[in-house]
């Protein structure tokens, strides 16, 4: 019997294409490897994707298939082909069709940096965008910062307003060219455009000349608002020193560190230490910026990452970043000479704790009074998005802030679940909409204190459901009543569940990993509302999707004056002393024990006894706070973590002295939750400091403890219950000295240790597990 699948004969496929494929120049591919083959047929953008109808012999289409899995656009994300057998047809070519409409899946693309051959064109004299800002193609650019609706189509961006040219309307209907269907596309003639105005808002110059002048603006010193893909930037020369305290004075931002956006990679090389995966990250379509070591000789202004070894790095991304470095350098007017900028600061374009600025109007109403002059263009920006941040951790990328470049990805869940939305903790707010396998988290929003981050919460939620045309049917939020995620939560109207805080971090980590069944998790942070009423942080769980136990904790300690002592770590400090010493604390030759006087020692006393605004935590990260300040590392901090993170970084700069770890104790009793007691280490410590020990031999000699109390905890567990899979989650696993101590030491006992990969492992990748464990409960 002849095979139905001969290799002369006409077949014809229907194929439905999901995941990230509209806007990355699918179509063009699809349809010139049609013709490279000599397929007839067609193809078009629907609700759900792209659909290909495809038509030859048998050869000619497997050869299509395996390209179109293998060979698709660079930034391209297939998660599902799915493929059927149709009638033949009387057809001879292959065209593109107007999109279609029907269910929709929707997946968006996130915005992309500058592809190589619009680079090159960028900067070549003879070509048509010769210095032109807004220069792009299919295989780079803005993507979800310009999208209003779906399909992608160009009267659905917000380049609705800029019709094309003959010049351009040419390249976007061509499918052979780079720019067929490219929707941003533009040149000097049809396209947005720059200006460069005062602080008081005058025009001063428009087109190239503002880029010039911004450049020249920024070689003496001036601080400017730059508008870039997803949001305003804060811009100045990085080796000014001046200029980047008068930054930090004028942005209330004390010490937390900035941003540094280097020229090229060469340059960001001269700055940080970095290994292979750093730096492909980096140069990455994504561009985020990653967390390097900072080299000693940098010229870098000290005030930028003061009393750190680590920068925050990134390269240009977008046309106009490239065009005002190479200003600095060309500029022939120049009336510095010899003088030039290889790196700029390019921090977040708001004021602290409040989302980043992306409107026009806004930038210049909310950033008033820091900037010295504005770089605008009238591209208008509808989804806001800051720089993603993240470092290397085991070779391989820990998001500490997901946003532009990576948002809207979708997680892909190992179970459906009906369409549903989370909203998340209170700090590093994001959301998450759900529906099927597919989970889409949004882009960072910021922490919900104040009602201009409310507002861009609201906004998020409404723009990104829309968007996906997901309605949801549940909604899951935090189980802390006063949360504003929370609060929105309960006044919506939907269907709701509560997720304990520790629960969703350990069902996110699950999630990314594709994990089901029971796991143990190592839940370490600053703060989660627990069952109990008391404020957890430093928790081993054991559980999955559907429920979890607590198998063991820190020993909690008093947290005195409640979210005074989060911002004044000296607070948490004397707690784990009185603990320790009792009313001995006090009479320490130690600059914490002498920070309050004698009637204040007694009335800090009475709030710890009988617990007076001092709710007890278990919290890791108060215990980090607590080694802050009795190393003197760190009494009162500017911002979250800080405490922490300069520890760590003291920690790093120690050689391992060979000596063991401080005393800690294992209480048991009955069924209840083990827990770890920290008290015998203070005596300890204070032994070190006294005997003139280096601070970063007892900060490290601290994280080992840490990191061994944490193993033999686990282990332990592990034994009682059967279970090999472990869950690393919660902002302290940011903490890369801690991460690397304690994932060695439980891989060493033959472990099975997961982590964060795709989402954070802080409050931001929070709303993923609680979109998972809503999806596996019943309303």
């Amino acid at each position: 019997m002849a095979d139905s699948r001969s290799t002369d004969l006409i077949h014809r496929r229907r194929h439905a294409v999901q995941g990230i494929v509209q806007g990355v120049g699918f179509r063009p591919f699809v349809y010139r490897l049609a013709h490279e083959l000599e397929l007839s047929g067609w193809v078009r953008n629907t609700p759900a994707g792209v659909e290909i109808e495809i038509q030859g012999t048998e050869t000619a289409l497997i050869s299509f298939e395996h390209a179109l899995s293998c060979e698709a656009p660079p930034l391209a994300v297939i998660s599902a082909i799915t493929t059927e057998d149709i009638a033949t047809c009387e057809e001879h070519n292959f065209s593109i069709l107007p999109s279609g409409t029907g269910m929709t899946d929707i997946q968006i693309a996130p915005d992309s940096a500058l592809c190589g051959d619009c680079l090159r064109e960028l900067f070549d004299p003879t070509d048509r965008r010769y210095h032109y800002p807004f220069i792009t193609c299919t295989n780079c650019g803005p993507r979800y910062s310009i999208i209003t609706g779906v399909p992608y189509d160009r009267p659905k961006t917000t380049m609705a307003g800029f019709p094309l040219c003959p010049d351009c309307l040419s390249e976007y209907n061509n499918p052979l060219d780079r720019r067929f269907h490219a929707q941003p596309i533009a040149c000097h003639s049809c396209g947005p455009q720059v200006s460069l105005l005062t602080a008081a808002g005058e025009n001063i110059a428009t087109h190239n000349s503002a880029v010039q002048q911004a450049g020249e603006l920024l070689k003496n010193g001036a601080i400017l608002a730059v508008k870039g893909i997803g949001s305003y930037h804060l811009a100045v020369d990085a080796c000014n020193h001046e200029a980047v305290a008068r930054l930090r004075e004028r942005k209330k931002r004390d010490e937390k560190p900035f941003a540094i956006m280097a020229a090229c990679l060469e340059t960001a090389r001269e700055l940080a230490e970095m290994n292979d995966m750093e730096e492909r990250l980096l140069s990455s379509p994504e561009a985020p910026i990653i967390i390097v070591r900072k080299r000693r000789d940098t010229t870098l202004s000290p005030l930028i990452a003061p009393t750190n070894g680590w920068l925050g790095l990134m390269l240009p991304y977008a046309p106009l970043h490239h065009l005002l470095f190479h200003s600095s350098i060309q500029n022939p007017k120049s009336k510095i000479q010899n003088s030039s900028f290889t790196s700029l600061v390019m921090t977040s374009g708001n004021i602290s704790d409040e989302p980043v600025v992306f409107e026009d109007h806004d930038a210049q109403h909310r950033l008033a009074g820091i900037f010295d002059y504005i770089l605008l263009h009238d591209r208008p920006i509808h989804m806001r998005s800051d720089d993603s941040v993240m470092r290397v951790f085991q070779g391989k990328p820990l998001f500490y802030r997901r946003a532009r470049g990576y948002a809207p990805r979708a997680v892909t869940l190992p179970f459906p679940v009906q369409p549903l939305v989370a909203t998340g903790a209170e700090l590093k707010s994001a959301i998450c909409l759900a529906d099927g396998n597919r989970a889409v988290l949004s882009q960072h929003i910021g922490d919900l204190k104040n009602i201009s981050t409310l507002d861009s919460f609201h906004q998020t939620v409404s723009q990104l459901s829309a968007m996906l045309a997901i309605k949801p049917g549940v909604i899951a939020c935090d189980l802390h009543p006063d949360y504003l995620s929370s609060r929105f939560a309960e006044e919506s109207g939907i269907p709701l569940i509560r997720v304990q805080h520790h629960h969703a971090h350990l069902a996110a980590c699950m999630a990314e990993n594709r994990l089901d069944g029971e796991v143990i998790g190592i839940i370490f942070d600053g703060t989660g509302y627990g069952t109990d009423g008391t404020i957890w942080g430093g928790e081993f769980l054991t559980g999955s999707y559907e429920g979890y136990s607590r198998a063991g904790h820190f020993r909690p300690v008093p947290l005195p004056g409640g979210d005074a002592a989060v911002r004044e770590p000296w607070r948490m400090a004397l707690a784990y002393l009185y603990q320790s010493l009792g009313e001995a604390a006090f009479t320490l030759d130690h600059p914490v024990a002498r920070i309050l006087s004698e009637d204040e020692q007694s009335l800090f006393a009475r709030m710890v006894r009988r617990g007076i605004n001092s709710p007890l935590t278990s919290s890791c990260g108060r215990l980090f706070d607590a080694i802050a300040a009795l190393l003197n590392v760190r009494h009162i901090v500017s911002y979250d973590g800080q405490g922490a993170i300069e520890l760590e970084a003291v920690a790093e700069l120690a050689e391992d002295d060979g000596r063991g770890n401080y005393r800690y104790d294992i209480l048991m009793s009955g069924e209840s939750p083990l827990q770890i007691d920290f008290s015998p280490m203070f005596p300890e410590i204070l032994i070190d400091i006294h005997a003139a020990e280096p601070v970063s031999a007892i900060a490290h000699r601290f994280h080992r403890t840490v990191a061994s109390a944490t193993s033999d905890v686990c282990l332990r567990i592990a034994r009682t219950t059967g279970l090999d899979r472990i869950i690393l989650s919660g902002g302290v696993f940011q903490n890369r000295l801690l991460s690397e101590m304690i994932y060695t030491a439980l891989t060493i006992k033959g472990l099975h240790v997961f982590t964060h990969r795709l989402v954070p492992p802080n409050d931001g990748g929070i709303a993923l597990g609680q979109a998972a464990i809503a999806g596996r409960r019943k309303v």
